[in-house]
């Protein structure tokens, strides 16, 4: 299943697709197949593997080591810095989706909060006229009769 929760068709390829052999996916990100598997080892890049052992890269993986190199070479942080940065990264997309999550949660709970009043609404009974607080005042009214003209 895919992370909307329908059922995915198990031919269909995504990013996630485990792929590429290891010398092409050194070709495609520009690295030795060695670095590749060091990256491997420090658990940098960590691509899926086949029944044999071999490992098996996906576009996501590829990606991944292009960011490796580029933090690397570009930016000089070096591996255990790149593998905190990725780590976090991972840490904050999962919090992201979990939030995603209780927001859908909290938007159901509200459309379903809505339609519970609105049915309390639609029960009130029509024939009852809603109480009105009377304003009380100290103002005094005198009533006098009207005289009657004698007959």
């Amino acid at each position: 299943m895919d992370s909307t929760g329908r059922r995915r068709n198990p031919y269909e390829l995504t990013e996630e697709t485990p792929v590429y052999v290891i010398s092409v996916a050194a070709q495609l990100s520009g690295l030795h197949p060695q670095t590749l598997r060091q990256y491997d080892r420090l658990g940098l890049v960590s691509p899926d593997r086949t029944a044999g052992r071999g490992r098996r890269y996906s576009a996501r993986d590829i990606e991944l080591l292009r960011a490796v190199q580029q933090l690397s070479q570009d930016e000089g942080i070096n591996l255990a810095g790149i593998k905190r940065i990725i780590e976090l990264e991972n840490q904050v997309a999962a919090l992201q989706q979990r939030v995603a999550e209780l927001q859908s949660a909290v938007d159901g709970a509200a459309v379903a909060m809505q339609q519970r009043e609105a049915a309390v609404h639609a029960s009130y009974r029509r024939d009852l006229v809603p109480y009105q607080e009377v304003q009380q005042t100290s103002a005094l009214v005198v009533w006098r009769p009207k005289r009657q003209p004698s007959d």
